[in-house]
């Protein structure tokens, strides 16, 4: 690796890792605001790119706006509906291991779309993951989560509190959860071979795509304009934390810190996957949600079982399987062997 990639590995897990950990103090707090976390990752990334990427709309874009759309509402949609599952009982270290069932949603889609035949090995691991993911939704599906049973903005405080409520309708909200990701994941694969398809035909304009992905779909948080603003006002009035001579709410510290770490991890990625080999790149990225996934458990202290522990082998062990990285490190090992 060069020092741009070592640096670029350097702040995944530092940008990555962050930026989970202030999405989990902010779920928290508030395990509504899922809505206004995705606006202001989109704001955020939509304002940077304007200003170094389309240089003030003074940049004639390299793919056109009307094949941007597709790719919008695919982007939009996943990323409105990965976050409000938050809002569904489910928890954080759950949410990030069924988000590595990638692998599933990427193979059936390949093999139902593009028509695709996979070797055994990829089988194996798709299996291993889809285990694991099962493993540890069925735990987790045992398990009381203390974010919101009802899943409405208007949520009634004293209903909460009443043990009977809580048994009658969580099961239900965290099944609507556990479809909310499932769709999100499919969705997540369909987009990437769209992507792959936009690459094909007009090249890899990676910071365009990211900026426009962002852009476009500004308009699309109208519709949650009302939760957006109501959870404004919960950071707002959130307990007051002193920096300085400032005093400034504790939820908008996360928040900010969030944006920022978000961007920090994306703009990271997008540097990796032009400096080092796709190998290379699945093995940071899968050791990162490793990472995270741990640090997460151990800090936050998320309840975690053996059935979790299995559940979690399988799925990282099936990742890695998949990329192919055993065998190929394999490989590079007899090679510097024989030299």
């Amino acid at each position: 690796m060069n020092s741009k990639a070592v640096f670029a590995t350097v702040m995944v897990y530092i940008g990555c890792g962050l930026n989970n950990v202030f999405l989990e103090y902010t779920i928290k707090q508030d395990p509504g605001s899922g809505h206004l976390i995705t606006f202001l990752q989109f704001l955020f990334i939509a304002i940077h790119g304007f200003i170094f990427t389309h240089k003030f709309g003074s940049i004639k874009p390299k793919i056109p706006y009307s094949v941007y759309f597709t790719l919008v509402v695919m982007f939009f949609l996943t990323s409105v509906v990965n976050n409000w599952a938050f809002n569904f009982n489910i928890p954080v270290p759950l949410h990030m291991i069924f988000r590595s069932g990638s692998l599933i949603a990427n193979m059936i889609l390949g093999i139902l779309i593009l028509r695709k035949k996979y070797k055994l090995s990829k089988y194996i691991s798709v299996f291993m993951v889809t285990v694991g993911i099962i493993i540890c939704t069925l735990v987790s599906s045992q398990q009381k989560s203390s974010i919101c049973t009802d899943c409405s903005d208007q949520t009634d405080k004293n209903s909460m509190n009443q043990p009977q409520e809580e048994d009658k309708y969580f099961l239900f909200w965290w099944i609507v959860g556990i479809a909310l990701l499932t769709f999100a994941l499919l969705l997540s694969a369909r987009m990437g071979i769209y992507q792959e398809w936009l690459a094909s035909k007009y090249g890899k304009h990676p910071e365009e795509a990211l900026y426009f992905t962002h852009m476009l779909s500004l308009p699309g948080f109208l519709i949650y304009s009302g939760s957006i603003y109501e959870h404004a006002r919960i950071a707002t009035y959130s307990e007051p934390f002193s920096v300085f001579f400032l005093s400034i709410p504790i939820l908008w510290i996360y928040l900010i810190g969030n944006i920022i770490t978000q961007y920090l991890c994306i703009s990271s990625v997008y540097t990796l996957t032009t400096e080092v080999s796709s190998l290379t790149l699945t093995l940071i990225i899968t050791l990162r949600k490793f990472f995270s996934l741990m640090f997460s458990i151990i800090y936050f202290k998320n309840p975690f079982t053996v059935y979790h522990w299995l559940g979690t082998v399988l799925v990282f062990t099936g990742t890695l399987i998949f990329s192919e990285v055993p065998a190929q490190l394999n490989e590079l090992f007899k090679k510097k062997k024989k030299d």
